[in-house]
């Protein structure tokens, strides 16, 4: 994944119309649903849990199917881009602490790792509006940048491949 240029008032705007859309769907879905299936098999203990907990289960597979169908439309690409990105800052968290102690010793590799995390996660509360951690993320930066200074690394992070985690 590269990092791309993404315009924050369409984004937001876009997300807030998927997120209504998936609330309305798993409201009136799972409602329909469960109603259906009461009407269908009706209990005589008047207990429906079962029923309304399928027809939560049915509409959010419906949905979570229907959201990565649409994930290439147009419409979706803001949304879909930021759900990626999301999922390779992940990816790097999750062996983040083996990526600093390789970068602390000099792998390149690592270094380019976490310039892309922390480009990718700037990037990411910028469009959020997640700016309490942004000193934080200043912090880490500098250090990563004394780190490429001390081992004359140059952090391109247009050639960062995901492939390079494997080694960590």
């Amino acid at each position: 994944m590269q990092l791309q240029e993404i315009d924050k008032t369409r984004y937001r705007k876009h997300l807030n119309k998927v997120i209504f859309a998936c609330i309305a769907a798993l409201t009136v879905g799972s409602l329909g649903v469960a109603q259906l299936l009461i009407l269908l098999f009706p209990d005589a203990d008047g207990s429906h849990f079962h029923w309304n907990l399928l027809g939560v289960v049915v509409t959010s597979i419906v949905i979570g199917l229907t959201l990565k169908k649409v994930k290439s439309h147009p419409f979706m690409y803001e949304v879909a881009y930021v759900w990626d990105l999301k999922q390779s800052l992940n990816r790097i968290t999750r062996k983040m602490m083996a990526i600093k102690k390789a970068a602390k010793e000099g792998d390149v590799d690592a270094m380019l790792a976490m310039q892309f995390s922390y480009s990718g996660s700037k990037q990411l509360w910028t469009l959020d509006d997640n700016t309490i951690t942004m000193e934080d993320l200043s912090m880490w930066q500098a250090e990563l940048d004394a780190l490429a200074r001390e081992y004359q690394v140059e952090l391109d992070i247009t050639k960062y491949d995901e492939r390079i985690l494997a080694k960590f």
